[in-house]
Protein backbone atom coordinates (compact mmCIF):
# COMPACT_ATOMS: atom_id res chain seq x y z
CA UNK A 1 0.00 0.00 0.00
CA UNK A 2 1.65 3.24 -1.17
CA UNK A 3 0.40 6.67 -0.17
CA UNK A 4 -0.48 8.77 -3.22
CA UNK A 5 -1.02 12.53 -3.07
CA UNK A 6 -2.29 14.77 -5.85
CA UNK A 7 -1.11 18.39 -5.72
CA UNK A 8 -3.68 20.96 -6.86
CA UNK A 9 -3.97 24.73 -6.71
CA UNK A 10 -4.41 27.83 -8.79
CA UNK A 11 -1.69 28.71 -11.29
CA UNK A 12 1.41 30.38 -9.93
CA UNK A 13 0.95 29.58 -6.24
CA UNK A 14 4.09 27.43 -5.88
CA UNK A 15 2.72 23.95 -6.70
CA UNK A 16 5.55 22.96 -9.00
CA UNK A 17 8.15 24.54 -6.73
CA UNK A 18 6.73 22.45 -3.88
CA UNK A 19 6.72 19.36 -6.08
CA UNK A 20 10.41 19.86 -6.83
CA UNK A 21 11.14 20.31 -3.12
CA UNK A 22 9.17 17.22 -2.10
CA UNK A 23 10.68 14.99 -4.75
CA UNK A 24 14.22 16.46 -4.63
CA UNK A 25 14.07 16.92 -8.39
CA UNK A 26 13.83 19.78 -10.82
CA UNK A 27 11.70 18.08 -13.44
CA UNK A 28 8.69 20.33 -12.82
CA UNK A 29 8.91 23.75 -14.45
CA UNK A 30 8.42 26.57 -11.98
CA UNK A 31 8.14 30.12 -13.30
CA UNK A 32 6.36 33.41 -12.65
CA UNK A 33 3.53 33.01 -15.14
CA UNK A 34 0.24 31.09 -15.18
CA UNK A 35 0.02 27.58 -16.65
CA UNK A 36 3.75 26.97 -16.45
CA UNK A 37 2.92 23.30 -15.80
CA UNK A 38 1.47 21.74 -18.94
CA UNK A 39 1.90 17.98 -18.51
CA UNK A 40 1.32 16.33 -15.12
CA UNK A 41 4.51 15.74 -13.14
CA UNK A 42 4.79 12.41 -11.33
CA UNK A 43 7.38 11.14 -8.88
CA UNK A 44 7.79 8.40 -6.28
CA UNK A 45 9.81 9.30 -3.18
CA UNK A 46 10.92 7.31 -0.12
CA UNK A 47 9.20 7.99 3.19
CA UNK A 48 11.69 9.45 5.68
CA UNK A 49 11.72 7.23 8.78
CA UNK A 50 14.57 7.32 11.29
CA UNK A 51 13.46 3.96 12.69
CA UNK A 52 14.42 2.31 9.41
CA UNK A 53 17.95 3.70 9.70
CA UNK A 54 18.23 2.33 13.27
CA UNK A 55 17.13 -1.14 12.19
CA UNK A 56 19.55 -1.04 9.26
CA UNK A 57 22.47 -0.19 11.56
CA UNK A 58 21.58 -3.10 13.84
CA UNK A 59 20.71 -5.79 11.28
CA UNK A 60 23.17 -4.75 8.53
CA UNK A 61 21.03 -6.16 5.70
CA UNK A 62 21.97 -6.44 2.04
CA UNK A 63 19.51 -3.65 1.27
CA UNK A 64 17.07 -1.27 2.92
CA UNK A 65 13.69 -0.50 1.36
CA UNK A 66 11.64 2.50 2.41
CA UNK A 67 7.90 2.84 2.11
CA UNK A 68 7.08 5.23 -0.74
CA UNK A 69 4.78 8.12 -1.58
CA UNK A 70 3.61 9.00 -5.07
CA UNK A 71 3.22 12.72 -5.82
CA UNK A 72 1.35 14.02 -8.87
CA UNK A 73 1.44 17.73 -9.76
CA UNK A 74 -1.12 18.88 -12.33
CA UNK A 75 -1.67 22.17 -14.16
CA UNK A 76 -3.25 24.97 -12.16
CA UNK A 77 -7.01 25.13 -11.83
CA UNK A 78 -8.90 28.37 -12.51
CA UNK A 79 -12.49 29.45 -12.14
CA UNK A 80 -14.39 27.80 -14.99
CA UNK A 81 -11.93 24.90 -15.36
CA UNK A 82 -14.81 22.42 -15.43
CA UNK A 83 -16.11 24.24 -18.52
CA UNK A 84 -12.77 24.13 -20.29
CA UNK A 85 -11.08 27.27 -18.96
CA UNK A 86 -7.35 26.93 -18.39
CA UNK A 87 -5.59 23.58 -18.42
CA UNK A 88 -6.00 21.95 -15.00
CA UNK A 89 -9.34 20.29 -15.65
CA UNK A 90 -7.79 18.28 -18.49
CA UNK A 91 -5.55 16.51 -15.99
CA UNK A 92 -7.92 15.90 -13.09
CA UNK A 93 -8.17 12.28 -14.22
CA UNK A 94 -4.51 11.93 -13.27
CA UNK A 95 -5.32 12.39 -9.59
CA UNK A 96 -8.50 10.30 -9.40
CA UNK A 97 -6.44 7.34 -8.19
CA UNK A 98 -4.77 9.39 -5.45
CA UNK A 99 -5.72 8.74 -1.83
CA UNK A 100 -5.41 12.40 -0.78
CA UNK A 101 -5.35 15.85 -2.33
CA UNK A 102 -2.90 18.53 -1.23
CA UNK A 103 -4.49 21.94 -1.87
CA UNK A 104 -1.71 24.50 -2.16
CA UNK A 105 -2.60 28.15 -1.60
CA UNK A 106 -0.37 31.19 -1.55
CA UNK A 107 -0.23 32.98 1.79
CA UNK A 108 2.11 35.86 1.06
CA UNK A 109 1.95 39.10 -0.91
CA UNK A 110 4.54 39.86 -3.55
CA UNK A 111 3.91 42.39 -6.29
CA UNK A 112 6.52 40.66 -8.44
CA UNK A 113 4.61 37.38 -8.49
CA UNK A 114 1.40 37.45 -10.48
CA UNK A 115 -1.86 36.03 -9.11
CA UNK A 116 -4.54 34.96 -11.58
CA UNK A 117 -7.27 36.66 -9.51
CA UNK A 118 -5.33 39.86 -8.93
CA UNK A 119 -4.57 39.44 -5.24
CA UNK A 120 -3.82 36.94 -2.49
CA UNK A 121 -6.80 35.42 -0.70
CA UNK A 122 -6.29 31.76 0.29
CA UNK A 123 -9.94 31.15 1.24
CA UNK A 124 -11.14 32.48 -2.11
CA UNK A 125 -8.58 30.27 -3.84
CA UNK A 126 -9.84 27.22 -1.91
CA UNK A 127 -13.41 28.04 -2.92
CA UNK A 128 -12.32 28.15 -6.58
CA UNK A 129 -10.41 24.86 -6.32
CA UNK A 130 -13.14 22.97 -4.51
CA UNK A 131 -15.91 24.31 -6.75
CA UNK A 132 -14.05 23.01 -9.79
CA UNK A 133 -13.43 19.64 -8.15
CA UNK A 134 -17.13 19.45 -7.30
CA UNK A 135 -18.23 20.35 -10.84
CA UNK A 136 -15.80 17.80 -12.28
CA UNK A 137 -17.31 15.13 -10.00
CA UNK A 138 -20.80 16.07 -11.15
CA UNK A 139 -19.77 15.61 -14.77
CA UNK A 140 -18.24 12.22 -13.96
CA UNK A 141 -21.34 11.14 -12.06
CA UNK A 142 -23.74 12.31 -14.77
CA UNK A 143 -21.91 10.21 -17.36
CA UNK A 144 -22.08 7.17 -15.09
CA UNK A 145 -25.79 7.75 -14.48
CA UNK A 146 -26.51 7.65 -18.22
CA UNK A 147 -25.18 4.10 -18.30
CA UNK A 148 -26.89 3.11 -15.05
CA UNK A 149 -30.31 4.36 -16.16
CA UNK A 150 -30.15 2.28 -19.31
CA UNK A 151 -29.24 -0.84 -17.33
CA UNK A 152 -31.93 -0.11 -14.73
CA UNK A 153 -34.67 -0.64 -17.31
CA UNK A 154 -33.89 -4.36 -17.29
CA UNK A 155 -32.14 -4.95 -13.94
CA UNK A 156 -33.77 -4.33 -10.55
CA UNK A 157 -30.44 -4.14 -8.69
CA UNK A 158 -29.34 -1.48 -11.16
CA UNK A 159 -32.46 0.49 -10.26
CA UNK A 160 -31.30 0.67 -6.64
CA UNK A 161 -27.84 1.77 -7.72
CA UNK A 162 -29.32 4.40 -10.02
CA UNK A 163 -31.37 5.84 -7.18
CA UNK A 164 -28.30 5.93 -4.92
CA UNK A 165 -26.25 7.74 -7.57
CA UNK A 166 -29.05 10.20 -8.25
CA UNK A 167 -29.17 11.00 -4.53
CA UNK A 168 -25.42 11.55 -4.54
CA UNK A 169 -25.69 13.85 -7.56
CA UNK A 170 -28.39 15.87 -5.79
CA UNK A 171 -26.04 16.14 -2.79
CA UNK A 172 -23.22 17.44 -5.00
CA UNK A 173 -25.60 19.85 -6.72
CA UNK A 174 -26.16 21.53 -3.34
CA UNK A 175 -22.44 22.31 -3.22
CA UNK A 176 -21.62 19.53 -0.76
CA UNK A 177 -18.62 17.21 -1.32
CA UNK A 178 -19.05 13.46 -1.80
CA UNK A 179 -17.18 12.89 1.48
CA UNK A 180 -20.17 14.25 3.44
CA UNK A 181 -22.78 12.11 1.66
CA UNK A 182 -24.48 9.46 3.83
CA UNK A 183 -23.39 6.52 1.68
CA UNK A 184 -25.81 3.59 1.36
CA UNK A 185 -24.59 0.29 2.76
CA UNK A 186 -24.42 -1.89 -0.33
CA UNK A 187 -21.54 -3.32 -2.36
CA UNK A 188 -22.67 -2.19 -5.86
CA UNK A 189 -22.62 1.43 -4.67
CA UNK A 190 -19.22 1.05 -2.96
CA UNK A 191 -17.76 -0.62 -6.05
CA UNK A 192 -19.07 2.14 -8.30
CA UNK A 193 -17.58 4.81 -6.04
CA UNK A 194 -14.20 3.04 -6.15
CA UNK A 195 -14.36 3.02 -9.94
CA UNK A 196 -15.34 6.69 -10.20
CA UNK A 197 -12.62 7.97 -7.86
CA UNK A 198 -14.59 11.11 -7.03
CA UNK A 199 -12.27 13.96 -6.13
CA UNK A 200 -14.47 15.41 -3.40
CA UNK A 201 -14.57 12.04 -1.65
CA UNK A 202 -10.84 12.16 -0.97
CA UNK A 203 -9.00 13.35 2.12
CA UNK A 204 -7.93 16.97 1.86
CA UNK A 205 -4.71 18.49 3.22
CA UNK A 206 -4.47 22.27 3.10
CA UNK A 207 -0.99 23.59 2.41
CA UNK A 208 -0.03 27.21 3.05
CA UNK A 209 2.92 28.37 0.95
CA UNK A 210 4.62 31.27 2.71
CA UNK A 211 7.64 33.36 1.69
CA UNK A 212 11.00 33.66 3.40
CA UNK A 213 10.19 36.96 5.06
CA UNK A 214 7.04 35.74 6.81
CA UNK A 215 8.38 32.41 8.09
CA UNK A 216 9.19 33.65 11.59
CA UNK A 217 5.68 35.04 12.06
CA UNK A 218 3.81 32.50 9.92
CA UNK A 219 1.59 31.31 12.74
CA UNK A 220 0.46 34.89 13.43
CA UNK A 221 0.04 36.07 9.84
CA UNK A 222 -3.53 36.98 8.87
CA UNK A 223 -3.63 34.62 5.88
CA UNK A 224 -2.38 31.71 8.01
CA UNK A 225 -4.85 32.43 10.80
CA UNK A 226 -7.73 32.46 8.35
CA UNK A 227 -6.63 29.25 6.66
CA UNK A 228 -5.96 27.50 9.97
CA UNK A 229 -9.44 28.34 11.25
CA UNK A 230 -10.98 27.18 7.98
CA UNK A 231 -9.08 23.87 8.02
CA UNK A 232 -10.02 23.24 11.65
CA UNK A 233 -13.66 23.90 10.82
CA UNK A 234 -13.48 21.30 8.07
CA UNK A 235 -11.66 18.82 10.28
CA UNK A 236 -8.78 18.77 7.79
CA UNK A 237 -5.04 18.85 8.52
CA UNK A 238 -2.86 21.75 7.44
CA UNK A 239 0.82 22.14 6.57
CA UNK A 240 2.85 25.36 6.43
CA UNK A 241 5.83 25.36 4.07
CA UNK A 242 8.09 27.74 2.21
CA UNK A 243 8.39 25.98 -1.12
CA UNK A 244 11.04 28.35 -2.44
CA UNK A 245 13.48 27.72 0.42
CA UNK A 246 12.83 23.99 0.33
CA UNK A 247 13.58 23.82 -3.39
CA UNK A 248 16.82 25.76 -2.97
CA UNK A 249 18.03 23.23 -0.38
CA UNK A 250 18.31 20.52 -3.01
CA UNK A 251 21.90 19.51 -3.72
CA UNK A 252 23.11 20.50 -0.23
CA UNK A 253 24.22 18.01 2.39
CA UNK A 254 21.78 16.97 5.11
CA UNK A 255 23.76 18.98 7.62
CA UNK A 256 23.71 22.10 5.43
CA UNK A 257 19.99 21.72 4.88
CA UNK A 258 19.36 21.34 8.61
CA UNK A 259 21.42 24.47 9.37
CA UNK A 260 19.49 26.58 6.86
CA UNK A 261 16.10 25.32 8.06
CA UNK A 262 17.15 26.02 11.65
CA UNK A 263 18.15 29.57 10.71
CA UNK A 264 14.60 30.15 9.50
CA UNK A 265 13.19 28.45 12.61
CA UNK A 266 11.79 25.62 10.47
CA UNK A 267 11.64 22.53 12.68
CA UNK A 268 10.49 20.09 10.01
CA UNK A 269 11.13 19.99 6.26
CA UNK A 270 8.32 19.95 3.72
CA UNK A 271 8.59 16.26 2.82
CA UNK A 272 8.32 14.78 6.36
CA UNK A 273 5.66 17.37 7.24
CA UNK A 274 3.46 16.57 4.24
CA UNK A 275 3.95 12.81 4.60
CA UNK A 276 3.27 12.87 8.36
CA UNK A 277 0.14 14.91 7.71
CA UNK A 278 -0.92 12.55 4.92
CA UNK A 279 -0.43 9.46 7.08
CA UNK A 280 -2.50 11.02 9.85
CA UNK A 281 -5.25 12.12 7.46
CA UNK A 282 -5.53 8.66 5.93
CA UNK A 283 -5.05 6.85 9.25
CA UNK A 284 -1.97 4.95 8.04
CA UNK A 285 0.82 3.25 9.97
CA UNK A 286 4.14 1.52 9.23
CA UNK A 287 5.51 -1.82 10.36
CA UNK A 288 8.91 -3.33 9.58
CA UNK A 289 10.43 -6.60 8.49
CA UNK A 290 14.10 -7.12 9.34
CA UNK A 291 16.43 -9.84 8.08
CA UNK A 292 19.78 -10.45 6.45
CA UNK A 293 18.46 -9.85 2.93
CA UNK A 294 16.56 -6.64 3.67
CA UNK A 295 15.11 -4.28 6.22
CA UNK A 296 11.87 -2.87 4.92
CA UNK A 297 9.00 -0.56 5.89
CA UNK A 298 5.44 -1.48 4.95
CA UNK A 299 2.43 0.86 4.95
CA UNK A 300 -0.89 -0.37 6.36
CA UNK A 301 -4.15 1.12 7.56
CA UNK A 302 -4.23 1.66 11.31
CA UNK A 303 -6.26 -1.08 12.96
CA UNK A 304 -5.14 -3.64 10.36
CA UNK A 305 -5.08 -7.22 11.67
CA UNK A 306 -2.03 -9.44 11.25
CA UNK A 307 -3.26 -11.52 8.25
CA UNK A 308 -4.19 -8.37 6.29
CA UNK A 309 -0.86 -6.77 7.18
CA UNK A 310 0.86 -9.90 5.90
CA UNK A 311 -1.15 -9.61 2.70
CA UNK A 312 0.54 -6.28 1.98
CA UNK A 313 3.74 -8.28 1.42
CA UNK A 314 2.07 -11.01 -0.64
CA UNK A 315 -1.44 -12.40 -0.93
CA UNK A 316 -0.07 -15.89 -0.10
CA UNK A 317 1.04 -14.57 3.30
CA UNK A 318 -2.54 -13.59 4.11
CA UNK A 319 -4.11 -16.72 2.62
CA UNK A 320 -1.81 -19.09 4.50
CA UNK A 321 -1.30 -17.02 7.65
CA UNK A 322 -0.37 -19.10 10.73
CA UNK A 323 0.98 -16.59 13.24
CA UNK A 324 3.14 -13.49 13.60
CA UNK A 325 6.21 -12.95 15.75
CA UNK A 326 6.25 -9.36 17.02
CA UNK A 327 8.90 -7.16 18.59
CA UNK A 328 8.14 -3.51 19.26
CA UNK A 329 10.61 -1.12 17.62
CA UNK A 330 11.53 0.36 21.00
CA UNK A 331 12.48 -3.04 22.40
CA UNK A 332 14.38 -4.00 19.24
CA UNK A 333 16.37 -0.74 19.23
CA UNK A 334 17.13 -0.98 22.97
CA UNK A 335 18.22 -4.65 22.93
CA UNK A 336 19.94 -4.57 19.55
CA UNK A 337 18.74 -7.79 17.92
CA UNK A 338 15.90 -10.25 17.48
CA UNK A 339 17.84 -12.86 19.47
CA UNK A 340 18.23 -10.51 22.45
CA UNK A 341 14.54 -9.62 22.37
CA UNK A 342 13.65 -13.30 22.26
CA UNK A 343 15.94 -14.08 25.22
CA UNK A 344 14.40 -11.21 27.20
CA UNK A 345 10.90 -12.55 26.55
CA UNK A 346 9.95 -9.51 24.48
CA UNK A 347 9.22 -11.37 21.26
CA UNK A 348 5.48 -12.05 21.24
CA UNK A 349 3.62 -14.67 19.22
CA UNK A 350 0.32 -13.29 17.96
CA UNK A 351 -2.59 -14.82 16.04
CA UNK A 352 -5.01 -13.69 13.37
CA UNK A 353 -6.86 -11.22 15.63
CA UNK A 354 -3.75 -9.23 16.54
CA UNK A 355 -3.88 -5.60 15.42
CA UNK A 356 -0.48 -4.62 14.04
CA UNK A 357 0.84 -1.44 15.64
CA UNK A 358 2.90 1.34 14.15
CA UNK A 359 6.56 0.44 14.64
CA UNK A 360 6.10 -3.30 15.09
CA UNK A 361 8.96 -5.41 13.75
CA UNK A 362 7.20 -8.48 12.37
CA UNK A 363 8.05 -11.96 11.13
CA UNK A 364 5.12 -13.77 9.54
CA UNK A 365 4.76 -17.56 9.48
CA UNK A 366 2.48 -18.95 6.78
CA UNK A 367 1.74 -22.10 4.86
CA UNK A 368 0.17 -22.30 1.41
Amino acid sequence: MALSIGIVGLPNVGKSTLFNALTKARNADAANYPFCTIEPNKATVPVPDNRLAVLTSLVKPQKTVHATVDFIDIAGLVRGASKGEGLGNQFLANIRECAAILEVVRCFDDENIAHVDGGVDPLRDIETIETELLLADMQTLEKRLEKSRKTAKMDKSAQILTTDLENLLAHLDKGKPAATFAAPDNEPYRQTLRELGLLTAKKIIYCANVDEGSLAEAQNAAHIKALSAFAAGRGCPMAIICAKIEEELQGLTEREQADILSAYNIMEGSLPQVIRTGYAALNLASYFTAGEKEVRAWTISSGCKAPQAAGVIHTDFERGFIRAEIISFGDYARLGSEASARSAGLLRVEGKDYIVKDGDVVHFLFNV
